[in-house]
């Protein structure tokens, strides 16, 4: 039976309440962004809150978090209330929709792991569908609010499929908003390619460079030693 919370070595994130647990590459996703020189950071569908909780660990930044969902909201706001960060850390229950009407500030760093699978079909249970589809949140939105809301030489970090994430630099592009880099995350070593993370900037690239980040060794067990240097600061085991 899976826990109703993961710990981390600084932090517990309770999910009993969210559709959507923690997963591997939702940890690689909140440990490899940039955040050490931002000032406030968004994290657009904050579901139990995990990627907000990773990068208030190694950042001293002011964390705006959205989210739609009633439940994740509260599961959301009691891990935040736990943690050691809790006066940076920022609920906002609503959606990017309502937040955008709030006037909120210039952001240093915008991240998401968005609703995707676009094409695929659609599980019956109706939370899960609200986190993994998009349908309450469209990639338009996240672009639309980061054009008036990302700095300048500001960040925006999005966790997608392959296939999304090809989508998606297609209408960040035409917005004028550029792919700087994509790390290619692999189940293992000859495993498939799950997961892109992507930056975005204002500043145009003649060619957005392209790094791959395998989790475990070919034998599809043993975790390689990039995967622990990057996540030793938060998993226990390492």
């Amino acid at each position: 039976m899976r826990n109703s919370y993961f710990q981390f070595k600084q932090f517990r994130v309770e999910q009993e309440k969210c559709a959507m647990k923690v997963c591997t590459d939702s940890c690689v996703f909140g440990a490899y962004v940039e955040v050490a020189e931002a000032e406030r950071i968004l994290d657009i569908g904050a579901g139990t809150g995990l990627l907000s909780l990773m990068v208030a660990q190694r950042s001293k930044a002011v964390i705006d978090a959205v989210e739609i969902n009633p439940e994740a909201q509260l599961q959301a706001q009691e891990n935040f209330n736990s943690s050691p960060w809790a006066e940076r850390l920022l609920l906002h229950p609503m959606s990017l929709q309502e937040f955008s009407k709030q006037k909120p500030p210039t952001y240093d760093v915008i991240l998401s792991n968005p609703p995707f699978f676009l094409s695929s079909l659609k599980s019956p249970d109706a939370a899960r569908n609200t986190a993994k589809h998009t349908g309450e949140l469209l990639f338009e939105d996240i672009i639309s609010f980061a054009q008036q809301h990302l700095a300048m030489q500001g960040s925006l970090y999005l966790l997608l499929p392959p296939d999304e994430a090809l989508y998606f630099a297609k209408l960040a592009e035409a917005a004028a908003l550029y792919l700087r880099d994509t790390l290619h995350v692999y189940t293992s070593h000859k495993g498939k390619c799950i997961r892109h993370i992507q930056s975005y900037t204002f500043n145009a690239l003649a060619a957005p460079v392209v790094k791959e980040f395998y989790i475990r060794e070919e034998d599809k067990v043993t975790y390689t030693a990039a995967f622990e240097a990057l996540l030793r600061d938060y998993y226990l085991a390492f």
